[in-house]
């Protein structure tokens, strides 16, 4: 799926998938997506994408853990918004009050925060297409981290719309009201 170097995501123009059609793709090295029954699909993230979501997950699951919290996951873990909407975000925390809806094969409903770190073929849909299907399924919060911007915009949920509860860039923090006590140093994400 590249040419001369470039990376993109594919929009296939399948629609009125659901969780089954998704189980049935083929295993050809592709990440796959199913946003309002419309099939997505796109190559393995580049190395910052990587070291972004690595240790953010890292400094997240270790909150996590050490205030018992919940559970966060890194992808490839499903989340099950909908018949017709299975997405693999980066990172997926589900509150300890709510962990019945993980399943063995993900998370089956709207999680507490999804994290997205964008990719040149995904932005336009992080930025659009999937705040809208989160904020209509409920999901409470929904950061973009923005590696090569170095970048965090974290979204609230108010009213069933997103409000931009904070966006911090440079050597800023990123203290997110579902973490109360956290402070995330931006470098450390780079790192």
């Amino acid at each position: 799926m590249s040419e001369a170097g470039t990376r993109y995501s594919v929009e296939t123009g399948r629609s009125g998938l659901t969780y089954e059609d998704y189980c049935a793709l083929p295993d050809d090295g592709l990440r796959y997506e199913i946003i309002d029954g419309m099939l997505f699909a796109e190559p393995s993230p580049r190395r910052a994408h990587q070291k972004a979501v690595g240790n953010l997950f890292t400094i997240l699951h270790a909150w996590v853990r050490a205030h018992d919290l919940g559970e966060v996951y890194v992808a490839p873990f499903d989340v099950l918004l909908d018949p017709s909407t299975t997405v693999e975000p980066d990172l997926v925390f589900v509150v300890r009050d709510r962990l019945e809806i993980i399943a063995e094969r993900g998370v089956e409903g709207a999680p507490d925060l999804l994290v997205e770190v964008l990719s040149p073929g995904t932005a336009r849909r992080d930025r659009v297409r999937k705040l809208n299907a989160y904020a209509r399924h409920g999901v409470r919060h929904y950061w973009l981290v923005d590696a090569e911007a170095k970048t965090v915009e974290a979204f609230e949920l108010v009213e069933g719309a997103y409000r931009l509860g904070a966006a911090v860039g440079g050597d800023d923090e990123l203290r997110p009201g579902v973490f109360p006590g956290l402070a995330i140093s931006l470098p450390d994400l780079w790192a």
